[in-house]
């Protein structure tokens, strides 16, 4: 049996190039093509393909909304986004809404039959740059170089903010005045970016949490 394929876009020349790759490629049979979503969203769950080529920018209502409706009533299909955004933004959109595969419109045909077998066969295809996104979304942001400028003094004093004790509480355990570890405090909250003490407590366990890791 062929995979099965139906295709997404509003571009017509663009529907015609993926059309044609599709049916030219052993295996694979192209059974439907639709210009926008809501075309797209009343005949897919009737074809019931094995896969579904989507692009983004759709007129009317865009192709992740169309995933997210389509994949409630087709579980079993694979949608894969093909796409000129890169961005994150979209992407996680896209994933969120149901779509297994993303891949960048300027793939080439054996790309994109291949990306085409790999998300029937259970996979989650990709373009090598849009993978290193999703991982580079996943990993902490680096401390910034005011973060990494704090003084000694500086995260002494945050310590003990940290375990919640008073300013003259941490005078006291320093052995300096109220007024010097408010002007510590106050340095603190410029460097950390942060306008209160609890937000620059979270900000300081935070890039403890990252250390510790």
């Amino acid at each position: 049996m062929p995979i099965t394929v139906s295709i997404v876009e509003d571009d017509a020349p663009g529907l015609e190039i993926l059309a044609s790759i599709v049916d030219r490629a052993p295996g694979f049979r192209c059974v439907s093509r639709h210009g926008d979503a809501e075309s797209a969203i009343k005949a897919l769950p009737g074809i019931n393909p094995d896969v579904v080529l989507m692009d983004i920018h759709l007129p009317g209502q865009n192709g992740v909304e169309c995933v997210r409706q389509l994949k409630l009533r087709m579980p079993a299909t694979q949608f894969l986004m093909l796409t000129v955004y890169e961005d994150t933004n979209h992407i996680f959109q896209a994933l969120a809404a149901g779509a297994t595969g993303y891949l960048i419109k300027n793939a080439s045909g054996k790309e994109l039959i291949a990306a085409i077998r790999e998300i029937h066969a259970g996979g989650s295809p990709m373009a090598s740059n849009i993978a290193r996104k999703v991982v580079q979304s996943f990993m902490p942001a680096p401390a910034t170089p005011e973060e990494q400028a704090l003084t000694a003094r500086e995260k002494q004093v945050l310590d003990l903010l940290a375990e919640g004790q008073l300013y003259k509480e941490i005078a006291d355990a320093l052995h300096i005045s109220t007024p010097t570890v408010c002007s510590h405090i106050r340095r603190i909250y410029e460097k950390l970016h942060v306008q209160s003490r609890s937000q620059a407590v979270a900000r300081y366990r935070k890039q403890a949490g990252m250390s510790a890791g």
